[in-house]
């Protein structure tokens, strides 16, 4: 089955991930089951070693963990169909990560982990029924709006991160508890929101299009990159809000 005209809806899924290899024909197809199963062996690899990093916080996992995990998504925005590998090492690395800064956020706020954690899935949940039931529609203009904003605060991301590390100037906006800061992380927390739909639109687009069976494997690593992200810009709000008391 072709699947040539399959317009990707995430900034980390390239349209020709979709397309099917020539040696591929003929061959197993993505199916929506078979990416929730992969997505939940990659919570599952995630939350083993989050429990590591958070026990034992090092510097070396958190640093580490974030540097290896970027290569390994860059990698698989490529390479899709080396996802059947790349996305369970992304969960084990990011899954050091997520696990040493949570451990250094709760040792700054008490109780601020349970909260992250309950509030991302309760997002999770609702935007998985507003995707369902269609409360918010993910057509081309939608997709287009999330793509790019989603890139204007990545991009605003990587200058933060110049401009910390080589000039020692920290943007307002991501790190101050005034109402900029917290409204601006709202914001954040709202586009992470927006594109757990691009995810849920990529499960049912890529199985519709008869994807290669790998892309299972990508797609899972592409909503726990999401999932991940909005848990942390929740930490981060939730502390800028513990802050102020």
């Amino acid at each position: 089955m072709s699947n040539k005209n399959y317009e990707s809806s995430n900034p980390f899924m390239k349209d020709s991930a979709f397309e099917t290899p020539l040696d591929y024909y003929g061959a197993e197809t993505m199916t929506i089951s078979g990416a929730i199963n992969k997505t939940m062996i990659l919570f599952g690899i995630l939350l083993l070693t989050s429990v590591a990093g958070y026990a034992f916080p090092n510097p070396y996992f958190m640093i580490g963990g974030a540097i290896v995990g970027l290569v390994l998504a860059i990698v698989a925005a490529f390479k899709p169909s080396r996802s059947t590998w790349i996305a369970p090492a992304y969960a084990a690395v990011e899954g050091l990560f997520v696990g040493s800064i949570s451990a250094i956020y709760a040792a700054m706020y008490n109780g601020i982990i349970f909260q992250a954690v309950t509030l991302t899935l309760a997002v999770l949940f609702f935007m998985l029924m507003a995707y369902k039931y269609q409360w918010i529609v993910v057509n081309n203009k939608f997709r287009n709006v999330i793509m790019a904003s989603t890139a204007a605060i990545a991009t605003f991301y990587i200058i933060s991160m110049i401009a910390n590390f080589g000039f020692g100037y920290q943007m307002p906006m991501i790190h101050s508890n005034g109402w900029l800061g917290i409204g601006f992380s709202l914001f954040v927390v709202g586009l992470a929101s927006m594109n757990l739909l691009l995810d849920f639109d990529n499960f049912d687009r890529g199985a519709q299009s008869g994807a290669p069976k790998y892309m299972e494997w990508y797609c899972g690593m592409s909503i726990m990159i999401t999932i991940v992200w909005l848990y942390l810009e929740i930490l981060r709000l939730l502390a800028k809000l513990s802050s102020r008391d």
